[in-house]
Formats: C-alpha cells, structure tokens, sequence
C-alpha cells in the first residue's frame, strides 16, 4: 500500500518507520511544513519521497495526518475535498471538534479519527521511534460515520503497529484524555516552573536530581507549539480535572500544614490504588 504521512515528527515519523518495516507500506510519501523535517526524514529513510500536498493526495492510498490539533482542523476539510477512493486518518490528541468539523462532509465515510495513546517528551522527526507503539491504545471516535472498509484499512494499519483498538465517542474520548494525559503534562509543566523559580541556580537542580524528580519532570520537556492548542481545544474538560486536582492538592497542604499524620497515610494509601490500574 502506499502511504502519505503528513506531519513528519515524532509520531508521523515512528509511524513511518514501523509501517516500512513490517510490510504494510510499499512506498511511503511525506509531507511537511518543515522543509528541515521534512529534508531530516527523507535523509533518516523515514519516508522515500518528499512530496508536494497535492502529490501526496494523488498518489497516496492512505493519508495519515499526524500534525497537531488545531493543524487538524483546517487542514483536514481540504483533505477531505480532494479525496475520492482514499482512506484518511489522523492522529491528533483531541477528537471531539475534529469529529463535528468534518461530519457533514460528502466524503467523511473516507476519514477515520484516531487518537494513538503513544509518544515521548520529544519531537521532531530526529526523535521518531521503531516500536513506540507496541502494545499501546489507539482510540478509534465516531467509527459509526466511517465506511466499513475504511474502518478495517485503518485497523490494519493499527495492527501492524502492534496496538490494540477501543472506540468511543469523540466526547468521550476528550474527557478521558483529559484525565490521563492532558493533566499529567499540565502537572509536570507546573512543576518545572515552581522549582525553576525557586532554584535560581539550575546547577542545584541537576546535582540533586533523582530518578522521581526526573520521572515526574519529563514531560516538561514537551513541545510547547503542540501542547499549547490542546490544553485550548479541550478546555472544558482541562479545567474540570484542574479544579479537582487543586482541590487534592488543597487536602493535601491542609493535612501537612495540620501535621494530620492520620490524614496523609489515607490520602496516599488511597492514591496507592492507583496501581491496581496500572501495568507494573
């Protein structure tokens, strides 16, 4: 199959990578605003081609759009005008007005939206990974408006990446995502900035640096131009998980300030549950 990736970063680049490994793609055209990205993925064997938009369309079976979310949302309705047999998908991190922006479009049978549950603190199409997404989620939203063949293209594609597939609604999705990632970034990115003012001398920081310390600063080191318009986009439900965040924090600094011993062996035995959610 040939396939065209826009969006020749992190993600679109690990898909490309795993794509050509494991045999889906025959040939992988790429697409990027970056001439740097793009030249960088051509030069790393990460596509075979760099091709204008329209030449990606044309000769492309799938198209992949593995740019950001407010990317996604203008440039995904003039996708969809220049497609007639091809299969589109994206892979943005927010999927509700994706989903509505496009759903009176004559060909929103041919797109599915798609939301792999996969990444790193890292970007660029240097930081693209083989494996990234082994064993890992992909969100598949408001599979209901796809073609049934269209649905099973992307799935296989999913299957080659070695991912398992759940569906949801788009709002559900969003909602979800807020919770278990969107937060997760916001709490590392007010981390950083607390201990960054806090520690004028940046040296401090790096010789006392331990592995929790770092574990629970790296996604601060995320891309901003990315991160920015999802926090936006989502709002909504950002501010509902921030608010119930602030109040835990809240319980928190009210326990420490009492010296509640009692209080905070509850709270965080309680927060100890957590790993009965997740894989060790």
């Amino acid at each position: 199959m040939k396939v065209g990736i826009i969006g020749l970063g992190l993600i679109g680049g690990s898909i490309a990578t795993d794509l050509r490994k494991r045999g889906f793609a025959s040939k992988i055209l790429g697409h990027d605003a970056s001439k740097l990205h793009a030249e960088t993925a051509l030069k790393f064997g990460l596509i075979d081609s760099v091709s204008t938009m329209d030449e990606l369309i044309n000769e492309s079976e799938l198209i992949v759009l593995a740019i950001p979310g407010d990317a996604t949302l203008k440039l995904l309705p003039k996708v969809l005008d220049k497609v007639s047999s091809q299969v589109v998908c994206d892979v943005a991190s927010i999927k509700s007005q994706i989903c509505d922006r496009v759903k009176y479009h004559q060909n929103r049978k041919q797109f599915v939206a798609t939301h792999p549950m996969a990444g790193t603190e890292h970007s660029g199409p240097w930081a693209a990974k083989a494996g990234l997404f082994d064993g890992k989620a992909t969100i598949f939203c408001d599979a209901e408006d796809s073609d049934e063949n269209v649905l099973q293209t992307v799935h296989k594609m999913y299957e080659f990446l070695n991912m398992r597939v759940l569906y949801m609604s788009g709002f559900n999705h969003d909602v979800h995502a807020a919770y278990i990632s969107h937060i997760s970034h916001i709490s590392s990115f007010a981390l950083a900035l607390t201990v960054l003012e806090k520690e004028k001398n940046e040296k401090n920081i790096f010789d006392l640096a331990s592995g929790g310390f770092d574990s629970t600063v790296r996604l601060a080191k995320s891309d901003a131009e990315m991160w920015a318009p999802i926090f936006n986009h989502n709002a909504d439900n950002v501010l509902t998980v921030l608010n119930t965040y602030i109040e835990s924090l809240n319980k928190f600094k009210t326990a420490i300030e009492k010296r509640d011993r009692d209080d905070l062996i509850g709270m965080i035995s309680k927060a100890n549950r957590i790993k009965r959610a997740l894989r060790e």
